[in-house]
């Protein structure tokens, strides 16, 4: 059944998608931006695919349009978990290249390494780069770093929380983990504590930042002790938040503070309902704007696990960077956007507040608004 649903959004997002059918018309590109992403988990295979498998290696997902530029989801097939293999990998990269040579071919000049793709190339993303020398590769870490932030400091400032509250960063060593450690060491939060499974990189971000770092829970509530605020930056195969963990961690007689920024979450929909009680969810790191549209509306954002008007942070700074180009802004070109740095996030900043998108208001969690931010049990 499931597969018959994926099978009529795809056949109808095709036919009823009237600005792409016009460009045809026009003999325009029919899209400006491609994210190609790996498919995030069974949820989405099931919805989209059901037991279809795509012989191309690679097949449509949403189609946005902001401002007149079109972005077009194009996903791997390919969950994350894959990813953690040689082979997985491995065939992930080779369906990458496919489905990006699709976009050029479809008149693409921006390409989003979305999801778990962000480093499949490595941190530069040098070969993909090699390959396509006329595209612009991004991570759209700084735009989700900027929104990740603004969401962070607002939930704190609504739980009541000081600047000496002690965070976890939950895969510290990743592009948002390491940006958003910077970012609220500049914004005078101290107490911080990174966690994850990679001892070598623990070490770099303990050095070069000046905090503690743990690969277990137990550990860190051992030696740096409870935390009243969790940041989650890696998903919930690596280090996840479940009920025994948030027991373990958080403050006795207060709720845990979750800004959830990993995709897939790092925190399940049915482990939230389970521990609800105990804790305060927000989805973090996406992006709002009114002039932003799904083709099929509704029915698109809702398989995607969005609400109206939202987009991932990672999309959104995707979407500017193409709509800068569009206006005629070849600077935008010049810059290495698969680096997390504080002058990027400036330029995409600017953008953002030209292209209209700001944080969801209200919080959101799983979709839903988060109606108190009261950590009191």
């Amino acid at each position: 059944m499931l597969g018959f649903i994926g099978f009529c959004w795809r056949l109808f997002s095709f036919m009823l998608d009237i600005k792409a059918w016009k460009r045809r018309l026009l003999g325009q590109a029919v899209i400006d931006v491609c994210f190609v992403t790996n498919i995030r988990d069974e949820t989405d295979k099931r919805r989209f695919l059901g037991k279809w498998k795509p012989s191309s290696g690679h097949f449509n997902g949403p189609m946005y349009y902001l401002n007149g530029v079109g972005g077009r989801t194009r996903a791997i097939y390919t969950l994350s978990e894959d990813l953690l293999s040689i082979s997985g990998t491995h065939k992930a990269k080779e369906n990458f290249i496919k489905a990006t040579r699709w976009a050029q071919e479809r008149g693409a000049k921006v390409i989003l390494l979305a999801a778990s793709t962000k480093r499949l190339f490595g941190e530069s993303a040098h070969e993909i780069k090699t390959l396509f020398p006329d595209l612009l590769f991004t991570i759209g870490d700084n735009g989700t770093a900027l929104l990740l932030l603004k969401e962070t400091l607002n939930a704190i400032n609504k739980a009541g929380l000081e600047k000496n509250c002690k965070i976890a960063i939950v895969g510290a060593y990743g592009f948002l983990g390491e940006s958003i450690i910077k970012s609220l060491k500049r914004a005078g939060f101290n107490n911080l504590v990174g966690l994850g499974r990679r001892p070598g990189e623990l070490k770099r971000v303990s050095r070069e930042n000046n905090i503690p770092v743990f690969r277990e829970f137990e550990d860190m509530v051992n030696s740096f002790g409870k935390v009243d605020v969790a940041i989650t930056c890696t998903y919930k195969d690596t280090l996840g938040l479940i009920s025994e963990s948030i027991k373990m961690i958080k403050v006795p007689n207060k709720k845990l503070l979750i800004i959830d920024v990993s995709e897939p979450s790092n925190m399940s929909e049915s482990e939230y309902d389970y521990c609800k009680n105990i804790i305060v969810r927000q989805d973090a790191g996406n992006a709002h704007s009114e002039k932003l549209k799904y083709v099929l509306g509704a029915i698109t954002y809702k398989m995607f696990r969005l609400s109206r008007g939202v987009a991932f942070g990672c999309f959104a700074e995707a979407l500017v960077l193409a709509s800068a180009i569009k206006d005629g802004d070849v600077n935008i070109k010049e810059l290495d956007w698969c680096r997390v740095e504080k002058e990027n996030m400036d330029i995409v900043q600017n953008l953002f507040d030209k292209y209209d998108f700001e944080v969801p208001a209200p919080p959101l969690c799983f979709g839903k608004a988060v109606n108190s931010f009261n950590l009191n049990l």
